[in-house]
């Protein structure tokens, strides 16, 4: 496994961990992210940018998902948290894109209630990042110096 988180195609494997974990399909973006920094053969903000933007499009494909869902207006859709969530704060939501079992619905319902594509690319891709920002700073022990 360790060969194919080498350089380019190391690159190229975490972009696609990314994107695949960002869809209803199962990823492991933040092993990989961990691998990758471990291995050195990268920058830091080039390992974190390529799983950003996997991770961002990703999403995005279960926004584009939620265009084709028929009928936003639906009575049932009350009864969803995304769509709650989506309802009470908004663009602000999405920025919890990257958490477990509600993120993809997040992103399918903005889809499905037609939310603003470029808004929504923004708040997802800066959800998305400041996680594996934080990770990265995690893995790369920048926060061991720090007292609590």
């Amino acid at each position: 496994m360790t060969e194919l988180m080498n350089g380019d195609l190391g690159l190229w494997v975490l972009f696609a961990t990314g994107f695949l974990s960002a869809t209803l399909l199962p990823g492991g973006s933040e092993a990989n992210l961990i691998a990758a920094l471990n291995m050195g053969d990268n920058p830091v903000w080039q390992i974190v940018a390529v799983v950003t933007i996997g991770n961002t499009l990703g999403g995005l494909t279960n926004y584009w998902l939620g265009l084709l869902l028929p009928d936003k207006t639906a009575e049932n859709k009350q009864s969803n948290k995304a769509l709650l969530w989506l309802k009470k704060y908004g663009y602000w939501s999405l920025l919890l894109s990257w958490m477990p079992l509600i993120g993809d619905p997040l992103c399918l319902a903005a889809g499905w209630l037609r939310m603003r594509f470029w808004w929504c690319v923004a708040a997802i891709f800066i959800g998305k990042m400041i996680r594996y920002v934080a990770l990265a700073a995690i893995v790369l022990g920048l926060f061991s110096g720090l007292s609590v």
